[in-house]
């Protein structure tokens, strides 16, 4: 529903009284954030000291309402905008029927990052960039896109701070760019969540593949479509718990894969010390990517292939600040979360990936197994070459658990994607939720696109993994560069007026410059991450490189040049709204600092490991 915010110039103090049978009288001050509901009638929201309350535009009964000591009686919200005093200020904003509930801790946040980033990409993803890289080139393009992804994080931690809304980059493209850019890329974005969610529906019945070919993949997909799927209505600080500790499962299998491989490195495994061996023979470049003649050149092109691969990987380290509208303090959590979370993620992956490098040579049959490509993660293949009994099926079942919380990961932020859109982007029934705080319809939406796993009833599971990954990790790139582009003009706004960084709650480290170069390599990799399908031309190649590029500038411009035909191509500086949400958020009653510090051991013991 539409509702309109009416704001008065002074402070005073509201009574409400409904004509009606409900007998209920509301007497209240404006304090910050009061939501009062009426059961069977309205909601009546009051969001700062210089709001009158409002009701919902449709409202079916009468009201008294005394502003200023002068009672006016009025239908609904339309026909009271029609009687505004010359003192009332009517501004125009989209707010949703039910609020997202702000349930998740500190160490929630943190861990839906990682619970979103490690997996299907590091576990399975990571084998084609070892066979056409090799070790250390793969090393190279991980430690580079480590650094875009940590400046993208910066980028959307000063925003998501100042502004803590929920689904908020879909917010700031809207708001600092351009209606129209901001439906493109926040479909896109969404688009990429929920190709992901197809990801990771399908390497579930590839992983349980591994052990048994009794019951087929596509019931398994659907299994755990229904059960993941339902997961996602439960409130989020149920959801923020359940994910908690999923992802805290993958975080210690993590670990102890580190301290297996060093030492089967170091000797422990059949093949005895394996230190550099593989460094030495084959090689530490990889087999390229074939397409040319001169091998340095197709090592280079290897490289170049493998950064989509990374670009899926790392897909997800934005996640802490798409929950900031859900964090129970989001000025002190996401920062914390953003600072700690792209840490742990270079450790593990870059860590990871070098014993992967020591362990699994480049040229191992293994890593091209083409019908069941769980048989090709390098996990495996590296656990099965040194030998250990029974441990491959353990850490198989840690990629399951792993998968399950990437999957559930994918429709939560799917859901809050569109639930932030609703309105402005996407259609107001998004923004309906549950008596929980649960955004239904995106829930529903973003799961359906989960049934394109079936893909693979008819496809092999490569084919189908790569198709589906290409077009998820662009969706995803497209939409990190429209992240730094939103900072980049958030910046020059707070610079146009006077505005100093220093007062933000949270400062993104190296300013412009690295935003700057950030943007540019991003959209490089953007346009030449499919160069190979020019090599040999194929349509359903093609696509599966570029659909989700394709689809971002035509929804640009048919938007621009339909919907949003009045609107600029680009907002002026002085017109855009930056008080709009952050108002809300500056006078909200925020947890108590004393309550954030941990009271009991559990409690400091996550506090000092997330």
């Amino acid at each position: 529903m539409k509702f309109t915010n009416i704001f008065k110039k002074d402070n005073n103090n509201i009574n409400e009284k409904e004509n009606n049978d409900s007998n209920s009288t509301f007497n209240h001050d404006t304090e910050l954030g009061q939501t009062i509901s009426d059961p069977g009638a309205e909601l009546y929201m009051v969001s700062s000291n210089s709001e009158i309350a409002v009701a919902k535009s449709n409202a079916t009964y009468e009201k008294n309402l005394i502003i200023n000591n002068k009672e006016k009686r009025y239908g609904d919200v339309d026909e009271l905008n029609n009687n505004l005093d010359d003192d009332e200020i009517e501004i125009e904003g989209d707010i949703h029927e039910t609020k997202v509930k702000r349930g998740l801790k500190q160490r929630h946040v943190a861990m839906i990052a990682l619970g979103g980033t490690i997996g299907t990409g590091l576990f399975i993803g990571t084998s084609t960039p070892i066979r056409l890289s090799g070790p250390v080139n793969t090393l190279i393009a991980y430690l580079f896109f480590g650094a875009l992804a940590y400046s993208v994080t910066q980028s959307l931690g000063e925003m998501a701070t100042h502004t803590p809304v929920a689904g908020s980059f879909c917010t700031f493209n809207t708001r600092y760019l351009s209606k129209s850019i901001g439906f493109a890329t926040n479909w896109c974005y969404w688009f990429s969540w929920a190709i992901t969610f197809a990801i990771e529906l399908f390497a579930v019945g590839q992983v349980i593949e591994y052990w048994t070919l009794a019951v087929p993949t596509w019931a398994w997909i659907l299994i755990f479509y229904f059960i993941l799927t339902g997961a996602n209505f439960i409130p989020v600080r149920y959801y923020g718990e359940v994910e908690f500790w999923i992802a805290f499962i993958k975080v210690i299998a993590i670990v102890g894969f580190l301290i297996y491989s060093l030492c089967m490195v170091c000797g422990a495994g059949i093949t005895g010390p394996v230190g550099f061996r593989y460094w030495r023979h084959p090689g530490p470049w990889g087999a390229g990517a074939g397409l040319v003649t001169d091998v340095n050149t197709d090592r280079f092109l290897g490289w170049v292939s493998s950064l989509i691969n990374a670009a899926f990987t790392y897909q997800g380290v934005e996640l802490t600040g798409i929950s900031a509208g859900e964090s129970s303090n989001p000025r002190v959590t996401v920062p914390k979360a953003i600072n700690k979370v792209i840490i742990r993620i270079l450790l593990f992956y870059i860590l990871t990936l070098f014993f992967i490098g020591m362990l699994v040579p480049y040229n191992d049959p293994a890593l091209l197994s083409d019908e069941n490509f769980i048989s090709s993660s390098p996990f495996l293949i590296a656990i099965t070459n040194s030998g250990t009994p029974v441990l491959p099926h353990i850490f198989n079942a840690v990629m399951l658990a792993t998968i399950i919380s990437a999957g559930n990961s994918n429709i939560y932020i799917g859901s809050r994607i569109l639930y932030s859109m609703a309105g402005t982007t996407a259609p107001k029934i998004f923004a309906k939720t549950t008596s929980y705080g649960v955004p239904y319809v995106g829930v529903i939406l973003t799961s359906l696109f989960g049934l394109l796993a079936f893909l693979n009833v008819s496809n092999s599971g490569t084919t189908v993994f790569n198709w589906l990954m290409n077009i998820s990790a662009l969706a995803g790139l497209i939409s990190w560069c429209f992240i730094t582009a939103a900072h980049l003009r958030f910046m020059t706004i707070l610079k146009s007026r006077n505005i100093s960084r220093d007062t933000l709650p949270f400062k993104a480290n190296f300013g412009p410059i690295i935003a700057w170069i950030t943007e540019f390599f991003l959209v490089l990799i953007v346009f030449i991450q499919g160069y190979s399908v020019f090599f040999d031309f194929n349509v359903n190649d093609f696509f599966a490189y570029y659909v989700s590029l394709i689809m971002t500038v035509v929804f640009w411009i048919v938007s621009q040049l339909t919907y949003y035909r009045n609107e600029p191509w680009l907002v002026p500086c002085d017109e855009v709204d930056l008080d709009t949400d952050v108002r809300n958020i500056d006078n909200e009653v925020w947890e108590d600092e004393e309550n954030q510090k941990p009271k009991s051991v559990f409690d400091k013991f996550w506090d000092i490991l997330l």
